[in-house]
């Protein structure tokens, strides 16, 4: 591995050639050679300095995307090589969307640090858009998202779990008092919690709304799914939501499944991988995820 690159790297994360020098065990003036060297070899400056920090110019930033995807392949090969006669071990990369992330995933990473502790997972949860990205990029060995929501050939994907869908509201929210059965339209005239462009959780509520032939006429977007329930909770509107994030919250009586016609809404979650390579710690984990 070119060590002008992870050196580069490092001091672009960093910004700083002292941090930088410390964090690699190394001299600032050996720090600083190695980074003279790779402008020097690129032809022109990729850092741009001040009395205390350095950052990226335009030229770095294009030499810094693609230093991260080299290391992570010449991380990816040497594991690779090694299980050709090791047992699983070594880092795996997961990236999952926050439905599958936050309620499903911490299950089955108890089961494999259980089976195969010497596997170390690196978590990233992210919506669906930013995981399949990351996974192009080679900064993630798999990714769980939702598998209507990416098309992507340079991608790899199976489905291996399927997830259901409810509008849910809090017991003494109005839409919950009425003994009649709830019309598709009297749903636009109550206020939506939704997710934000971009997640899998979005797709699905978007899908509804044209399937229902509803536009709700007030709307408020918010990042993750915990605040979500917790409005919901409150009484302050309602949400289109996955049976895994809700599990407890109707256990313990908090929100209750409002009668829709057309719903549940089924969805599938896939992996997404980016190389026809897999390591064993990789094969390992499919096999969990399957199960």
């Amino acid at each position: 591995m070119d060590q002008q690159l992870e050196v580069f790297v490092m001091v672009a994360e960093k910004q700083n050639f002292t941090r930088a020098a410390e964090a690699l065990h190394m001299t600032q003036p050996a720090v600083s050679q190695y980074i003279r060297m790779l402008e020097e070899n690129m032809g022109q400056r990729l850092l741009e300095r001040t009395n205390k920090y350095v950052y990226l110019n335009k030229a770095g930033e294009i030499v810094y995307h693609h230093a991260k995807e080299i290391i992570a392949l010449y991380d990816r090969m040497e594991n690779l090589v090694e299980d050709l006669t090791d047992n699983p071990v070594g880092p795996l990369s997961i990236g999952a969307s926050y439905t599958f992330g936050e309620y499903v995933l911490p299950e089955i990473l108890a089961k494999m640090k259980r089976n195969y502790p010497e596997i170390k997972p690196i978590v990233s949860i992210g919506n669906t858009k930013e995981i399949a990205d990351l996974v192009k990029r080679h900064q993630l060995d798999i990714g769980i998202v939702e598998g209507d929501v990416i098309q992507d050939k340079e991608l790899t994907m199976e489905d291996v779990a399927t997830d259901f869908m409810y509008i849910v509201a809090s017991p003494q929210h109005p839409l919950n008092l009425r003994k009649d059965k709830i019309e598709a339209k009297s749903l636009e005239q109550v206020d939506w919690f939704l997710r934000e462009k971009g997640s899998g959780t979005r797709a699905a509520i978007d899908k509804v709304f044209q399937q229902l032939e509803i536009q709700p006429k007030s709307t408020l977007t918010l990042g993750s799914t915990q605040p979500i329930k917790s409005l919901v909770e409150k009484g302050m509107g309602i949400s289109l939501m996955s049976e895994w994030a809700i599990q407890k919250e109707l256990r313990d009586g908090d929100v209750t499944i409002l009668p829709v016609e057309g719903l549940p809404l089924s969805r599938k979650f896939s992996t997404l991988i980016a190389t026809p390579f897999r390591s064993k710690a990789l094969q390992v984990f499919i096999k969990l995820l399957q199960e």
